[in-house]
């Protein structure tokens, strides 16, 4: 049952995130257009292509970059539902699917793109945020950091 929770939330947010990059990347062109105002200066879109990880980390043109953040994902993903499966409780599916939904909308940006789509560009407090991220981003640090809290927790608790 955990598993089932797990590949469900997992399914939910690689739709979300495919569905969201549709619209604002390819529909609303922001590929094209590279920025467009949504409630500024608090949310905008703005367009970045992460060919690397997190914050542009290992970031680069090279192929093999791209083939090698490919496998390191599928590895990451086949490890998390071996890890989790038979975990109890709800919060763990929750996390592990939040990651391995995220992570997934981030492989098939690589296919199709050859690169991430980033585009959410959130700005508040008079500090202006350079980054740009996503859903798949978001999910994987909400799930990534949920497991680090429950994550070794007993049934018990």
């Amino acid at each position: 049952m955990p598993l089932t929770r797990t590949l469900s939330i997992a399914g939910i947010i690689f739709l979300a995130d495919r569905i969201t990059k549709w619209i604002v990347v390819d529909y609303l062109d922001l590929a094209g257009r590279f920025y467009i105002e949504v409630f500024p200066p608090y949310i905008n879109f703005a367009m970045a292509w992460n060919r690397g990880m997190n914050f542009g980390l290992f970031n680069g043109d090279n192929p093999v970059t791209r083939y090698i953040l490919i496998a390191l994902a599928a590895i990451i993903v086949v490890g998390v539902i071996i890890w989790t499966r038979d975990k109890k409780g709800w919060l763990i599916p929750i996390s592990s699917g939040l990651l391995i939904g995220g992570a997934l909308g981030n492989v098939v940006d690589r296919f199709i793109y050859g690169a991430v789509a980033d585009f959410l560009n959130v700005t508040c407090c008079g500090i202006n945020n350079p980054y740009a991220f996503n859903i798949a981003d978001i999910s994987i640090f909400a799930g990534a950091f949920g497991l680090l809290l429950w994550g070794d927790r007993k049934p018990s608790q």
